[in-house]
């Protein structure tokens, strides 16, 4: 689990039930008419903009976001001179005594193995790479689009509840359901958009650039490998990848 999505999504849902608890009770605040109005609405609209089966494609993709770990790229690096030097030494065959971790890089090496034409490994690789991120582009609209929607939920159903204050402002009795309705649409909405779904688009969207980095590089490994190139020449190539700061720890590790 990514540590600080945790922390920071329980941190904001605490503070926020933190703050509602300490000045009053927690049922002033729950509202069935602007909870259909705000999470069903949301849902039902954002249902309208994509297919079915993107949806659940969706949260599948942010579970796994935030679930499974991103290799770092030094790792990947690593990785890397070990198979090429293994190549270098023993020949292709002797990628298969190497276990290796990475789904994408394993593919990679297990084709390699099975002496497929490196131009048509590259290929497959790439084509995986771009279907990779087709599928991380729709989630991510996804819910960007649910940070659009539910605060003009929000808006709409604040409308209806000053609607029905107004046309019953000579029943004291029927104003404060209608304003609470009003209010709490809006809560409802800014909730859902600037405390789950912004922050949900944006770690899929930090993921989203990691994972297309590291199979970037992956592309290049298996390529250097097939083409027989040198494991020092292969790493200080890949260094590239890797931010200016841990380039110049590796140079001096070395």
């Amino acid at each position: 689990m990514d540590i600080a999505t945790l922390i920071g999504l329980l941190g904001a849902i605490g503070i926020v039930l933190a703050a509602i608890v300490t000045g009053g009770s927690l049922a002033l605040f729950i509202n069935v008419p602007s909870i259909l109005i705000v999470f069903g609405g949301t849902g039902f609209v954002v249902m309208t903009k994509f297919s079915v089966k993107q949806i659940p494609i969706a949260f599948k993709a942010a579970m796994k976001a935030f679930l499974f770990k991103i290799d770092k790229p030094v790792e990947l690096i690593d990785k890397a001179f070990e198979l090429s030097t293994a190549v270098r030494k023993n020949g292709v065959l002797a990628l298969e005594s190497i276990p290796v971790e990475n789904e994408f890089l394993s593919k990679g090496v297990n084709m390699l193995v099975d002496g497929i034409d490196i131009e048509i490994v590259r290929g497959i690789l790439a084509k995986e790479r771009s279907l990779v991120q087709q599928r991380h582009d729709q989630a991510i609209k996804i819910f960007r689009a649910t940070s659009d929607v539910a605060p003009a939920m929000g808006m709409i159903g604040t409308l209806v509840g000053l609607v029905q204050m107004l046309a019953n402002m000579s029943d004291p009795d029927a104003i404060g359901p209608a304003m609470a309705t009003a209010l709490l649409t809006t809560l409802y909405g800014a909730f859902i958009a600037n405390v789950v779904s912004t922050p949900i688009a944006d770690k899929l969207e930090l993921r989203s650039e990691e994972e297309d980095n590291n199979q970037a590089l992956i592309i290049d490994v298996i390529q250097s490998i097939g083409a027989g190139i040198h494991p020092n020449i292969m790493k200080d190539s890949l260094q590239n990848y890797l931010p200016k700061s841990e380039r110049k720890f590796e140079d001096e590790a070395a």
